[in-house]
């Protein structure tokens, strides 16, 4: 894979999301991460999946800012190339939000995207 490959293929995670996983994966005894895997379905084709999980598996990209972990399969990372994972608070509530450069649509629920 070459340097504009590797790049393209970067997911960033902001301070927010990590202070927020970090404390998460921390009240959750046993568990050392949270993965994020894109799947089929939603209403717009593809969608977001968040699970705190105690393993790592072998084809797994891992992302690791400010003592939190984040791990993204091989598969989903091609989709989330670029994108930037958030943790937000705000008047609508918390969440965490993925903005996706190569997402073309997405839904209101803000966890359903298509390409």
């Amino acid at each position: 894979m070459g340097a504009d490959a590797k790049t393209a293929m970067k997911v960033e995670v902001t301070d927010a999301a990590a202070s927020r996983i970090a404390r998460i994966v921390a009240g959750e005894p046993g568990k050392i991460a949270l993965r994020v895997a894109v799947e089929g379905g939603g209403c717009s084709g593809f969608s977001y999946r968040f699970d705190l999980v105690d393993a790592r598996n072998d084809d797994d990209v891992a992302i690791e800012k400010n003592g939190a972990t984040v791990l993204i399969d091989e598969l989903s990372i091609v989709y989330m190339g670029g994108s930037v994972i958030d943790f937000v608070d705000d008047l609508m509530g918390q969440s965490f939000q993925i903005r996706n450069p190569n997402a073309v649509a997405s839904c209101g629920c803000g966890t359903s995207f298509s390409i």
